[in-house]
């Protein structure tokens, strides 16, 4: 690493090398493996982005279905899985659930050595939905679902167990889309975290599991799920103006704008924003969008804040019927591509990370206490 970063949090601070992806790179944008993500969120399908990413190149097609079909082999999930997941209370973060489903799967299928990573990263991908959507339905409706039911994409099948049917083809690539776009983001904290875990040389599972706890806290995941909570406060522009002037006045923090890295702009959010328009009109919206729209206008005017990725997936998600508690998660579903091809690369060139601190406590000084005084 290099010098001390006097911002706190390393800002600043280049903690490594990657081929992964760039982030807010000048006159670059973000990429995946050289590939910016306007082109990805295009024309290419989550499942492609997922094998480039871990890869390192695009899928030829056979490889491409040969991965597609891996990943559905891989959606069942083992019936002591199963038992665990019914134990878990209702009352639990589905953060959590995925957390605890990740670690007890790496008990039940442990990565014997590294040469395993990449299945055992298959079998993450598509398990995720499956250990999240069992759960879930187990605890809010009594029903213990087939985790193995949905289309060919993990989109189909997450959108398929969550609501019991095939879901529409505008709604099956809206979610495709912010799979994509949530897939990897260089070394944001839970990435790194992941890195962290690696560089000791530990297992796969424990990596994953690292990240998500990492990704659990509310500085790091969460924003979509607050800016839905914020959103649904409005029925109209009008009031959403109002309350967003009133919150700035209070210094309140509005989640889902401005960006650790990005300066003027997430590119990430104008393809996002414009899912959230299209599926808002095929359902006849006219308070959620408009609502955004109202927000994200004062943020700019008052602040110069843009949205970042999460403020416009939050209704996104919304009009896929995808409730709140499950946003974050959703998130998972992606990033553990992006986590997985991040503890692959850490492997391959290793060295234990461990950054020196700066000491800022009492100068040295003498132990005065005496036993019996």
């Amino acid at each position: 690493m290099s010098e001390t970063s006097k911002a706190g949090g390393l800002a600043g601070v280049t903690a490594g090398q990657t081929a992964i992806s760039t982030v807010g790179k000048e006159g670059v944008g973000l990429t995946y493996r050289g590939y910016s993500i306007e082109d990805l969120a295009q024309d290419a399908t989550f499942e492609e982005v997922a094998y480039l990413l871990l890869n390192g190149e695009p899928p030829k097609a056979t490889e491409r279905d040969a991965f597609i079909r891996s990943l559905g082999a891989a959606r069942a999930l083992p019936e002591p899985m199963r038992e665990l997941l019914e134990k878990l209370p209702a009352t639990a973060h589905p953060m959590d659930v995925l957390r605890t489903g990740c670690s007890y799967l790496g008990c039940l299928e442990p990565e014997r050595d590294f040469s395993a990573g990449l299945g055992a990263s298959i079998r993450l991908l598509a398990a995720f939905p499956s250990i999240l959507l069992y759960w879930y339905h187990y605890h809010q409706n009594g029903r213990r679902i087939d985790t193995r039911q949905g289309g060919r994409s993990i989109a189909s099948h997450f959108l398929t167990l969550l609501h019991g049917r095939e879901p529409e083809p505008l709604d099956c690539r809206a979610l495709d889309v912010s799979l994509i776009l949530y897939a990897e983001h260089e070394f944001n904290a839970s990435t790194f975290a992941a890195r962290v875990c690696a560089g000791t040389l530990s297992d796969y599972h424990s990596c994953i599991t690292s990240a998500i706890g990492t990704l659990r806290g509310p500085l790091h995941g969460g924003a979509n799920e607050a800016a839905m909570e914020m959103i649904s406060r409005y029925e109209t522009p009008e009031a959403a103006r109002t309350g967003t002037l009133a919150a700035l006045a209070r210094k309140e923090k509005i989640m889902g704008f401005g960006h650790r890295v990005y300066r003027d702009h997430d590119p990430r959010n104008t393809i996002i924003k414009d899912w959230a328009q299209r599926l808002g009109a095929a359902r006849g919206d006219r308070r959620y969008y408009p609502v955004s729209e109202a927000i994200e206008q004062v943020l700019w005017e008052e602040k110069k804040l843009f949205p970042n990725l999460d403020f416009y997936s939050a209704s996104a998600y919304h009009f896929l019927g995808i409730p709140p508690t499950l946003f974050t998660p959703v998130f998972v579903c992606s990033r553990v591509s992006g986590w997985s091809a991040h503890v692959f690369e850490q492997r391959a060139n290793n060295r234990l990370i461990r950054p020196d601190a700066e000491y800022i406590g009492p100068a040295p000084r003498p132990w005065a206490v005496r036993a019996g005084r």
